[in-house]
């Protein structure tokens, strides 16, 4: 059997854990703060923390046998994530069912729970803390072997669904009972924050270095189909090849370092596939004028440590041929 990770992923944006959030502890880490319709758990300190104005997260919304084979619920919009480490004396069940009344009573309805490997599957927390898709590496406290309860809700809301994720583990060795909190606020993205380069800029940038970086090419998380808003890149994008007949360009699809880069590889490749056939069909362009290529994250122009980077390194390419 697979070995576990013990931490906890509690979301939660319009419920309250605790009658009123307590305020902060020394201990907390530099910078962080509890959700602001989350309390803490009496006594917990914030030994993790993470907020993002949108970035993707993935919740696993049912066992997970085998890590190859898991099927997750992929969202996008604001993104709070909170590791909370608390005394061992206090178990991770009644941990657990304090943040299950907390839930229900800020209209939070059970989505998935599970308990342990029995229920939640071998590869259940091996998923959620190794594979790079659920949390970033270093956030919260990750335990193997022992008890752990699992939570995922969900809160309708006018501006947006609230998903809570919720994995409380038990670590006995060290005596502390860890609590990993990720709050997704699904929204959609602010567009426009990136000016799109017209066709006079494209056709400079392509004299100048033999390339230009298009970043108004919009995808859902994990999909390749080229969204609506994209249509002002496209637009250029076509403009400029149709003002030269000769030529001839890659396609380079990027992606950030988030996910193994087996499927960034094959993510890039179909994104750019994507956008070659947009330009075949839209704007007429022959096809042998079109070569998709996706390298996944080898070729950054940015950290991928921080969030800012990664968005910077999602990006399409025209390369001169």
């Amino acid at each position: 059997m697979a070995c576990t990770a013990r931490s906890v992923l509690l979301a939660l944006l319009g419920a309250a854990l605790t009658a009123a959030a307590l305020p902060g502890h020394a201990e907390d880490v530099a910078g962080s703060k509890d959700h602001p319709m989350v309390g803490r758990f009496a006594g917990a300190e914030i030994k993790a923390y993470q907020q993002l104005d949108y970035d993707e997260a993935v919740m696993p919304d049912q066992a997970i046998p085998k890590e190859s084979e898991a099927k997750t619920l992929a969202l996008e919009g604001k993104v709070t994530r909170i590791g909370y480490r608390i005394d061992g004396s206090k178990s991770a069940l009644e941990v657990y069912r304090n943040y299950q009344d907390t839930l229900r009573a800020g209209g939070f309805k059970t989505v998935f729970e599970c308990k342990g490997d029995e229920q939640c599957g071998g590869d259940f927390q091996s998923f959620v803390f190794n594979s790079g898709k659920v949390s970033r590496p270093g956030v919260g406290d990750a335990v193997f072997g022992g008890k752990y309860y699992v939570a995922l809700a969900k809160k309708d809301a006018p501006s947006g669904d609230v998903y809570a994720f919720l994995d409380v583990m038990q670590d006995e060795s060290n005596k502390r009972t860890p609590v990993f909190l990720q709050v997704v606020e699904a929204k959609a993205m602010q567009t426009g924050q990136v000016s799109v380069p017209d066709a006079a800029a494209m056709q400079k940038a392509l004299a100048a270095s033999g390339k230009v970086a298009v970043y108004g090419v919009y995808f859902d998380t994990d999909k390749a189909d080229v969204k609506a808003e994209s249509k002002a890149a496209l637009d250029e994008m076509g403009k400029l090849l149709q003002a030269d007949a000769a030529l001839k360009v890659y396609i380079v699809g990027h992606t950030d370092n988030q996910g193994s880069l087996a499927r960034n590889m094959e993510l890039s490749q179909k994104r750019a596939d994507a956008v070659a056939k947009a330009l075949a069909e839209s704007y007429q362009i022959p096809a042998s004028r079109l070569s998709a290529k996706g390298v996944a994250s080898l070729a950054p122009v940015a950290s991928n440590d921080a969030e800012e980077g990664r968005a910077k390194n999602r990006r399409v390419e025209l390369v001169k041929q």
